[in-house]
């Protein structure tokens, strides 16, 4: 019944949004604040432009009839080309975050498996089948309910994402992320103590990262530590023990595991620092908006540059400290097969490092789509580690 309470507890305030957030489209519509950011965000974006370039001519001017005409135009042409909702809800989701959680399940599976015979049993292929569905709706729920909270943010930082486009409406993305929260966590009830740590250690942290009055995303620390807990501690430890326990028949709990086993501890330390690199670059191409709205991001405190730099500094150590340890591990390996696995493991972590240099001369700090570009391509070598997790035994 507690359980029961809490999740309506937590669709309740979701839907109550629009009322509570400093951020919600209703208010943003009558604030006067609203218009002199978006000059300002205008300014400055023109400003930037035209030191980049070099160039001091200003652009003609047009009529206001003019205008007014092409702004119609191009608001009638937005509105005809709405993509349907399949595509709309893709979008919404965040898709490179909704990959990240979809490989990480299998992946653990594997982990924790005891030997690689164990994976042809049917159970196995269950148990990732059925925590995917509703660790993806939780994963929905999380990432939509940022968009939903900050709708004028994304205006100025993310324009091209669903409800800041204009091809989703606030209403319809609670009610989404309302219905995914439910679903997600009534399945979890039904399994594991891991999967439901997951779903509901996950919802929470996500909930406080950015639904008014908490918005523990205006916090760098604390939301560093949102992030790195999910996608480190969380997730990892937690979908190890769900595999350990549905598949396997371990009675050991999450905390346990974590203690216990050292492919568990590692690999959500690993995660962890990887996740923690995430919380810092994805707020690097953000300092703009994140200033505007007084989202004091450590970005925004010290300046993009050194945040890019140190960043790239941390992931390219911690992909190189896994090579040599990895190496290490394989001359002393005694099975022909495990001189295999951490040979390709160590080979892997080498090349992601190198990789993580390679990309990051090439960008300009101060440059926001530069910056995204490369946080994308970390998001690929995320991917990378969570196809060689299994191996890294």
């Amino acid at each position: 019944m507690r359980r029961t309470a809490l999740l309506l507890s937590f669709a309740i305030a979701l839907l109550q949004v629009p009322r509570s957030s400093a951020f919600s489209v209703q208010r943003a519509a009558t604030s006067p604040a609203v218009p002199a950011r978006t000059a300002l965000f205008q300014a400055s974006r023109a400003e930037e432009l035209n030191q980049r370039s070099g160039s001091s001519s200003v652009p003609p001017q047009t009529s206001s009839s003019e205008t007014s005409s092409e702004s119609r135009t191009k608001q009638d042409a937005e509105e005809t080309t709405v993509p349907p909702f399949p595509i709309v809800l893709w979008k919404f989701t965040r898709p490179h975050t909704l990959i990240g959680s979809a490989l990480a399940i299998p992946a653990l599976h594997g982990l924790a498996a005891p030997s690689w015979h164990a994976i042809l049993s049917p159970v196995f292929w269950y148990s990732i089948a059925y925590a995917s569905l509703p660790s993806l709706l939780m994963n929905l729920y999380i990432t939509g309910l940022n968009q939903i909270t900050d709708v004028e943010i994304d205006k100025i930082n993310k324009p091209h994402l669903p409800i800041a486009a204009g091809i989703l409406k606030p209403r319809t993305a609670k009610w989404t992320v309302a219905v995914a929260l439910l679903i997600s966590l009534t399945m979890g009830y039904f399994s594991t103590p891991g999967l439901n740590m997951v779903l509901w250690g996950s919802g929470i942290l996500g909930t406080l990262y950015s639904m008014p009055p908490f918005r523990l995303k205006r916090f760098p620390v604390l939301a560093a530590f949102c992030i790195v807990a999910v996608r480190g501690t969380i997730i990892n430890a937690s979908f190890f023990s769900h595999a350990q326990t549905a598949v396997f028949g371990s009675t050991q709990s999450v905390l346990q595991c974590l203690l216990n086993d050292p492919k568990c501890l590692y690999s959500s330390l690993f995660f962890g620092i990887f996740g923690m690199v995430i919380a810092l670059m994805k707020d690097v191409p953000d300092v703009l908006g994140d200033r505007l709205n007084e989202i004091r991001t450590f970005s925004v405190r010290v300046g993009p540059q050194r945040i890019f730099r140190n960043s790239r500094r941390l992931l390219s150590a911690l992909f190189f400290c896994t090579s040599a340890a990895f190496l290490r591990s394989a001359l002393l390996a005694e099975t022909k097969g495990m001189i295999l696995c951490r040979s390709i493991t160590s080979v892997c972590s080498l090349a992601a490092g190198l990789s993580v240099r390679q990309k990051a001369n090439a960008v300009d700090p101060e440059n926001p789509k530069q910056v995204y570009k490369y946080y994308m391509h970390l998001w690929k070598l995320f991917y990378l580690c969570y196809l060689v997790l299994p191996l890294a035994r």
